[in-house]
């Protein structure tokens, strides 16, 4: 559980760094974003009422992503197939929602590499739960690597879109929410299921704070939208 309590603890330093002062950055077609005061000036009239909605839209689509890659966990250690298969078609299609939920920003082009993202996120995840069915720890020890290297592929196209989501931050919390799903794992793996409802319960918000930080850096990056 060592991997799994420092990712959490990385997680919770980053949470401070939330919506920083924007630094120059590049977007996904090579728009270059600055960090112009005007921007933050007008940042300050979009409706609070639309941010609010579009959290809560967000907020619903993350808490999706943990609820089916769960339902996929324990169908794996229950041994069924089919109800396996049915929440891995769900974790994929909430993929496509949450990727399609920045195509209005970004467009197609980002939209889709966001889900290649998340694609690769997912697959990391599935790596470390077959290895820990197998008790293979080498193959745990690559899964993990490979879940926090897409976490910084995942920050970095973030934060070169949009200058409100620093690379650093994003990177930290996404590293957390990586420690959750392996924590999880691990808990279920060994029954111990107070213990991972105490983690699916700080999962859940940790889903919040990453859905309300997109959603404030949309905001604040196209407050005409808003």
């Amino acid at each position: 559980m060592q991997t799994a309590r420092w990712l959490l603890t990385t997680g919770s330093m980053a949470l401070a760094g939330v919506l920083a002062q924007p630094a120059d950055a590049a977007g996904p077609q090579g728009t270059q974003m600055h960090s112009h005061a005007p921007l933050l000036l007008v940042a300050t009239v979009a409706d609070q009422t639309k941010v609010d909605a579009t959290k809560a839209a967000l907020r619903d689509l993350w808490i999706g992503h943990v609820f089916w890659v769960r339902n996929v966990v324990v169908a794996e250690l229950a041994g069924d197939g089919s109800a396996q298969q049915a929440a891995e078609k769900q974790v994929v299609a909430n993929a496509r929602s949450i990727a399609a939920s920045i195509e209005p920003f970004y467009g197609a082009e980002a939209k889709e590499k966001l889900f290649t993202l998340l694609a690769g996120h997912y697959g990391a995840v599935k790596d470390y739960l077959d290895a820990s069915v197998a008790k293979n720890g080498d193959k745990q020890t690559e899964a993990t690597s490979t879940l926090m290297g897409n976490a910084g592929e995942i920050a970095s196209f973030l934060s070169s879109a949009n200058p409100y989501l620093p690379k650093d931050t994003v990177d930290g919390l996404l590293q957390a929410h990586g420690g959750h799903h392996i924590a999880q794992i691990q808990q279920l793996l060994a029954k111990d299921y107070a213990g991972e409802a105490k983690t699916w319960a700080d999962m859940s918000q940790h889903m919040y704070v990453i859905a309300d930080a997109l959603a404030d850096a949309l905001a604040k990056q196209f407050p005409a939208q808003f």
